[in-house]
């Protein structure tokens, strides 16, 4: 699924981080001769340079089934964001946290922020949103069950993701098969998953300032965010199960009959 390289770092001090990072490297080149799956080409890149041989890339699905028809949402204030991943430090998720500040303080437009998930990061995130003074725009729903989440993401206007690294960026598709589009930042898997100006957004560098300003450019286009809205949607329908599967199924068969030939 995902090369980890500098997420180790995100969780563990030196030399663990090194210890980490060394032994997955060796993991690869000791099963260099078995095939592998990812669903990105970042990953599949980074795989072949650490030594594995065959690696294949199939899209990852989701279960999520693009609407039909999307419901009515304008792009009007307060802007509705919305995050869905782990509560961990490699998924930043106090940057969304600070780009909402910037959109406050900044760029003088109202916006809320959910936050769905749970993790060892929970305490830490509501203290940042209190010292930034924007607590009252964040609220944090825990782990909500499958429907909830799913209305959740329908009704925001944007779905934040500010990983350090992706393998791919599952939530993003779920987002989008709802009539939402993605502002990510511009990392590995995150820009797979996110085509830029056609079903979302990818901002111009890694800060909150960046994805704050890139928020804030859409606010004008109304025109833009309901082209992006359908989009998104098109394309999620693209990686539901069905469609994939398949696929995932006869590469699997495949290498299943190849060991005993």
């Amino acid at each position: 699924h995902e090369v980890l390289g500098p997420i180790w770092c995100a969780f563990y001090p030196w030399p663990i981080s090194a210890i980490g990072r060394w032994q997955e490297r060796f993991t690869h080149r000791r099963y260099r001769h078995v095939p592998f799956w990812t669903a990105s080409s970042f990953t599949r890149d980074l795989l072949l340079k650490q030594g594995v041989e065959s690696v294949t890339q199939i899209p990852y699905g989701v279960d999520t089934r693009a609407l039909e028809t999307l419901p009515e949402k304008e792009l009007d204030e307060p802007l509705r964001l919305i995050t869905v991943s782990r509560l961990a430090p490699n998924k930043q998720v106090d940057h969304a946290i600070e780009a909402l500040w910037c959109l406050l303080n900044e760029h003088d437009l109202q916006a809320q922020l959910k936050i769905v998930g749970e993790g060892q990061e929970l305490d830490s995130l509501k203290q940042c949103a209190e010292k930034l003074g924007v607590e009252e725009h964040v609220e944090f729903c825990g782990a909500l069950p499958e429907a909830e989440k799913d209305a959740a993401l329908r009704e925001a206007h944007f779905l934040l993701h500010t990983s350090l690294r992706e393998g791919w960026g599952l939530n993003v598709i779920e987002a989008n098969a709802l009539g939402t589009p993605a502002i990510v930042y511009p990392t590995p898997g995150l820009v797979e998953s996110t085509l830029h100006k056609e079903t979302g957004l990818v901002a111009d560098e890694d800060s909150p300032a960046a994805l704050a300003a890139m928020i804030a450019s859409v606010q004008s286009h109304e025109g833009n965010f309901q082209d992006w809205r359908t989009a998104a949607r098109d394309r999620a329908a693209e990686f539901h199960w069905d469609k994939v599967l398949p696929a995932a199924c006869d590469q699997l068969e495949s290498w299943g009959k190849s060991k005993y030939e």
